[in-house]
C-alpha cells in the first residue's frame, strides 16, 4: 500500500487491518478507493474531497452526519435491521473530526456497503423505484428543521444568484459573444420573473424550504443485486430548497429522450413513460408530507430546473468557456439550444402533468 495512504488511514479507527486500496466509483468531483481486508473484500470507503468545489468541509461533513443519523434513528424506530446497508455511516478520524486533514488534502471514510450494485439503464420500473427512493430520503427528513443544514455549495439552487451571474456575463460580455446570440438573451429575460416565483413564496411563508438531495439520479441509489433499492448516496449537495427542485431535476435529465446536448433539436422529445414512473414513485412516499402548494408546484419543477441549466450553460459561453469542460468552441452554445428547447416542451406539458400529480397526490393522500 503506497506509504501516504497508510498514513492517513492511521488516522481512522478501522476495525480491520488495511492491506491495500483499489479506485472505486466514477465520481468526477471527488476521489473514491476501497479499502481492502485480508481477503481482498472491500471494508469502507475512502474518499479525497474536493475542497476546491466544496470549500468548508466542517460545513460538508457536519451536514452528512446530521442527515444520516437522522435517517438512521428513523430506520431504528421502524424496527428494521440490516441499518448499515440502508444509510450511510461516517467514520470519525481518531481526533473526533469528521474528516482528516494532512496539510493538503481532505480526507473521510464511510462504511462500505457489500453486495450493492448501481444501475445505469432508466426504464420506467428504475424510475419508479428512484422517485420512491428520493420521496423516501425527503420524507424522512422532512422533520428535520432546514436551518439545522448549511449550504455546502452556497447558491446552488438559486434562481436570483443565477439571473444575476446571467446579466453580469452580458455586461461583460469577455467573449465578444453576446451580440450575435441576442434572440437568446431576450428569450432568457423574459421568462425571468416567472422562475424566481419559488423564491417569493418563500419570502411571503407560502412555501418551505426543506431538506434536499440536490443531485436526483439514478447513480446515486444503491440497490442490492436482485434489484431492490438499499440507500441513497452521494449526499454533498444535501441542503436546503424546494422539493420541486429535487423532483425538477431528475425529470430534466431522466425525462428527455436524447442527450443534454443534442445538437439536432427534433431529437429532444419527453420520454412520458419516465416521467409518469419517476412522478408516481415519488408521490407514493412524499404524498405523506408535502402539502398542496408543493403539490401544485411539482410540474413546474422540471421547467425551473431546465432553465436554469440553460442560464447556467449560456453563462458559460458568454464568459469564454470557463466553467464546463467542452468539445469545440460551440459547445456550450449547442447545449443551452438543447436545453432551451427541452424547457418549451416541459412548458407546453406543464398543465398536462400537474393534472396527472394531483391525481397521484390524492391516490396517495388517501
Amino acid at each position: 500500500m503506497d506509504f501516504s495512504i497508510q498514513k492517513i488511514l492511521e488516522n481512522f479507527s478501522l476495525q480491520i487491518k488495511p492491506e491495500g486500496i483499489i479506485p472505486i466509483g466514477e465520481g468526477l468531483i471527488n476521489t473514491t478507493y476501497g479499502i481492502l481486508d485480508n481477503d481482498g473484500d472491500i471494508k469502507y470507503v475512502l474518499q479525497r474531497i474536493n475542497h476546491h468545489v466544496f470549500t468548508n468541509v466542517d460545513v460538508l461533513q457536519q451536514n452528512i452526519q446530521i442527515v444520516t443519523e437522522h435517517i438512521r434513528n428513523k430506520i431504528l424506530e421502524r424496527g428494521e435491521k440490516d441499518i448499515d446497508r440502508k444509510v450511510l455511516r461516517l467514520i470519525p478520524a481518531l481526533n473526533g473530526d469528521l474528516y482528516y486533514f494532512d496539510s493538503e488534502n481532505y480526507w473521510r471514510i464511510y462504511n462500505y456497503i457489500s453486495d450493492s450494485i448501481t444501475l445505469n439503464e432508466l426504464t420506467s420500473g428504475s424510475s419508479f423505484l428512484s422517485g420512491k427512493m428520493f420521496g423516501e430520503f425527503q420524507y424522512m427528513l422532512s422533520d428535520l428543521p432546514e436551518k439545522n443544514i448549511a449550504e455546502s455549495i452556497p447558491g446552488f439552487h438559486n434562481m436570483r444568484l443565477r439571473l444575476s451571474q446571467f446579466r453580469q456575463a452580458i455586461e461583460e460580455d469577455k467573449a465578444n459573444r453576446a451580440v450575435q446570440v441576442k434572440h437568446i438573451i431576450k428569450e432568457l429575460e423574459k421568462r425571468a420573473s416567472e422562475y424566481c416565483v419559488q423564491e417569493e413564496l418563500f419570502e411571503k411563508g407560502q412555501l418551505p424550504k426543506r431538506i434536499n438531495h440536490c443531485d436526483t439520479k439514478l447513480n446515486n441509489i444503491l440497490f442490492d443485486k436482485k434489484r431492490v433499492p438499499l440507500c441513497v448516496v452521494d449526499l454533498d449537495t444535501v441542503m436546503p430548497g424546494f422539493v420541486l427542485s429535487d423532483f425538477g431535476d431528475f425529470i430534466r435529465t431522466g425525462g428527455n429522450k436524447a442527450e443534454e446536448d443534442e445538437s439536432d433539436l427534433s431529437k429532444i422529445k419527453l420520454n412520458q413513460d419516465i416521467i409518469l414512473a419517476y412522478a408516481d414513485g415519488y408521490l407514493s412516499k412524499a404524498a405523506a408530507f408535502l402539502t398542496e402548494g408543493e403539490i401544485n408546484l411539482l410540474s413546474y419543477g422540471p421547467s425551473l430546473q431546465t432553465y436554469m441549466q440553460t442560464v447556467r450553460f449560456f453563462t458559460d459561453y458568454l464568459n469564454g468557456d470557463v466553467y464546463y469542460k467542452i468539445k469545440h468552441p460551440l459547445h456550450n452554445l449547442q447545449r443551452t439550444y438543447a436545453q432551451f428547447r427541452l424547457l418549451q416542451l416541459f412548458e407546453s406539458s406543464r398543465e398536462a402533468m400537474g393534472k396527472t400529480i394531483y391525481e397521484l397526490y390524492l391516490k396517495y393522500k388517501t
